[in-house]
């Protein structure tokens, strides 16, 4: 095992989710204003509701999936599913909601660059984020195929004592992951600092859930009369 699997899979996953947390906590606290998604929709409608919610419903799935995948002890899905059954799951669906979120970025990357009214108010932050997450996007879905050589799923399950072991504070986890192909291991370092980067760009809002809107009262919206003439003064 070398030392940049020491660094990368032990050592830099404390350091992204320790700027991830503290960082999120600081720029609510200082910069409350600042804590939004950035939205486009105002200056351009075209393509957004597609898009977004393309790139959104895919994303979450994404994410859920990898957190209940990685983060569930072996003993109990082994209850329920077999290790090359879950395998197989994950890249169904993960491939699947894989293309929808694809599909989106892509949506939302043209619009970035393309569209004329977005692009005069755009800086290089938000592209560079886009292109970040569009790199991630694919490395995971470059994965799918990778895992189409080794369908047993002991590839999946060193990932997932991988992500135990650090979810647990317990050492030996570059040990876990130290033979795997190099493109899990850069879905990983990259997925890692997008964690890092979160709380210093429009990431933050993943922590704004809007759950409020489940139990927040009817807005009263009421049509804007047309003026009264009342004729010409006497």
């Amino acid at each position: 095992m070398s030392y940049f699997d020491v660094f990368w899979f032990q050592i830099y996953p404390y350091i992204a989710m320790a700027v991830f947390f503290v960082g999120s906590l600081v720029r609510f606290d200082h910069s409350m204003y600042t804590w939004r998604s950035g939205s486009s929709q105002l200056l351009s409608t075209r393509g957004m509701r597609i898009g977004s919610n393309l790139f959104h419903v895919g994303i979450l799935v994404v994410l859920g999936g990898h957190i209940v995948g990685l983060l569930t002890p072996h003993s109990l899905y082994t209850i329920f599913i077999s290790q090359e059954n879950k395998q197989m799951l994950a890249m169904v669906v993960g491939g699947t909601f894989g293309v929808l979120c694809l599909v989106g970025m892509v949506i939302l990357m043209w619009r970035h660059l393309f569209n004329p009214r977005i692009r005069a108010t755009d800086n290089w932050r938000n592209v560079l984020l886009l292109a970040l997450l569009m790199a991630q996007l694919l490395l995971g879905l470059s994965t799918i195929f990778q895992s189409a050589h080794h369908l047993d799923g002991s590839v999946m399950t060193l990932l997932a004592d991988w992500a135990q072991r650090i979810a647990t504070f317990r050492g030996g986890a570059a040990e876990m992951i130290s033979g795997v192909h190099w493109v899990y291991k850069a879905h990983i370092i990259l997925g890692l600092t997008l964690f890092l980067i979160t709380p210093f760009t429009r990431l933050v809002h993943i922590w704004s859930i809007p759950l409020s809107y489940l139990w927040r009262p009817y807005q009263v919206v009421r049509r804007r009369q047309p003026p009264l003439r009342y004729g010409p003064r006497d």
